[in-house]
């Protein structure tokens, strides 16, 4: 039985330092706005995140299906298939950034029209999408350039992709938000300009590949984009259900205030770092679980879970007590406002479940993409989001209680976690 640990800790490790560069970057991007002298404006990129999250992760299939496609394909020794697929993704990638771009304004009117804010919070929200919208075609097709190089383990590619957009979103960041004063609407043009920064190097990685791709072209319509397209179906209802329980999550922190939204905000940046910190072996996993299934090899898998599974708990729990045991000093870092800042402490505690039961869910996330089995991801999203989320997010409400909102949180991740952990033995039969 061949050794995976060498390989997945290589993979895992590039992949891990790549993944940590954006949450980062979008902590100093965040630590900017909470330290200007009025909350609104990191109040409102909080709310316009909600859209962005739907805009974007909607579409997070062009990541997710890439990789486990082109893994196979390169298990199996297909590097034109390989190519193909990646092919297929960014065509349809430049298609729906396009689209976003030009049914820009609709989306934002009928987006903020949904949500609960002050009109000062709204206000800021909307100027950060009026900034941060251009950027949604090279935001998608770096989608599928992250997921094609991950499929082909090339994780020092990505790691480059990463580094790049985000050293250049902390510079433009600190020019727009702390030179220029322009709040809210420098925090979205300094991300947007990142994402195209990252797109330009990404095809210089590309460019070796050129005379293949062009001999491809004629194959890209062929009968494949089916099974592309039922693989993406699965995904994005997987996704979409994923992003309203955040959405809901969001919003029902802003019925509770603007503090409480701006602390909330402050929290899932954390979360987010720590999922990000986590999908770096999730993301290892897909590579080596695709390739292993793309050679007809079960030992590779059951490798794969017990050295991903460990691992990702291990971060997961020593991530969220990093913060527990020193809040104050480490969420200072974020924001300055002593009203958020007070409300931190005893939220924190919650870092514990989501992270640790969630560590877990995102693991199994990174196995059933690489196995390519979405179906499996969207039935068990659909349902946490109704059986773990919904009842205590529902009592949360009632109780205008926001301890009991990330307990609701906490459920989804449990309730992720077992829906996804039941259906691994039938995939090592």
């Amino acid at each position: 039985m061949p050794n995976v640990l060498p390989r997945f800790t290589h993979l895992a490790v590039v992949n891990v330092l790549s993944n940590l560069m954006v949450p980062l970057a979008g902590l100093v991007d965040v630590a900017f706005l909470g330290h200007l002298s009025d909350v609104k404006h990191l109040a409102g990129v909080a709310l316009a995140t909600v859209l962005f999250n739907y805009l974007y992760w909607t579409f997070g299939f062009l990541r997710m299906s890439t990789t486990g496609l082109v893994a196979q394909a390169s298990g199996r020794g297909d590097e034109e298939e390989a190519l193909l697929i990646g092919l297929r993704h960014w065509l349809l990638a430049l298609a729906v950034g396009v689209a976003i771009v030009i049914l820009q304004w609709p989306l934002k009117e009928g987006g903020f029209t949904l949500l609960n804010a002050s009109p000062e919070v709204k206000e800021a929200g909307r100027h950060f999408y009026d900034a941060l919208i251009w950027g949604a075609p090279a935001t998608l097709l770096n989608f599928v350039l992250v997921g094609w190089f991950l499929g082909r383990a090339q994780s020092r590619q990505v790691l480059a992709l990463t580094a790049t957009s985000s050293f250049v979103l902390v510079g433009l960041d600190y020019l727009f938000i702390i030179q220029w004063g322009w709040g809210s609407v420098g925090a979205g043009a300094a991300t947007a300009l990142s994402q195209y920064t990252a797109l330009v190097v990404g095809m210089i990685f590309v460019a070796t590949d050129l005379p293949r791709i062009t001999r491809l072209l004629p194959r890209l319509l062929d009968a494949s984009w089916q099974a592309v397209f039922r693989l993406n179906l699965d995904i994005t209802i997987r996704t979409l259900a994923h992003i309203t329980v955040f959405s809901i999550f969001i919003n029902l922190g802003a019925s509770l205030g603007t503090t409480v939204l701006a602390a909330n905000a402050v929290m899932m940046q954390v979360v987010i770092l720590g999922a990000y910190f986590i999908d770096g072996l999730a993301f290892a996993t897909e590579s080596l679980v695709g390739f292993g299934k793309g050679q007809g090899n079960p030992d590779v898998l059951v490798q794969v879970l017990r050295v991903s599974g460990l691992g990702s708990l291990v971060l997961g729990l020593a991530f969220a007590l990093i913060f527990i045991s020193s809040p104050g000093p480490l969420f200072g870092l974020i924001t300055n406002q002593p009203p958020v800042l007070a409300l931190l402490p005893d939220l924190v505690v919650w870092l514990l479940p989501v992270l640790g039961f969630g560590s877990l869910a995102f693991m199994l996330d990174g196995y059933f993409l690489g196995l390519t089995e979405g179906a499996v991801l969207r039935n068990a999203t659909i349902f946490a989001s109704l059986v773990g989320f919904a009842p205590l997010a529902l009592f949360a409400w009632q109780q205008h209680s926001n301890p009991l909102l990330w307990l609701a949180m906490s459920g989804y991740m449990v309730a992720r976690m077992l829906a996804l952990g039941i259906r691994v033995p039938a995939t090592l039969q």
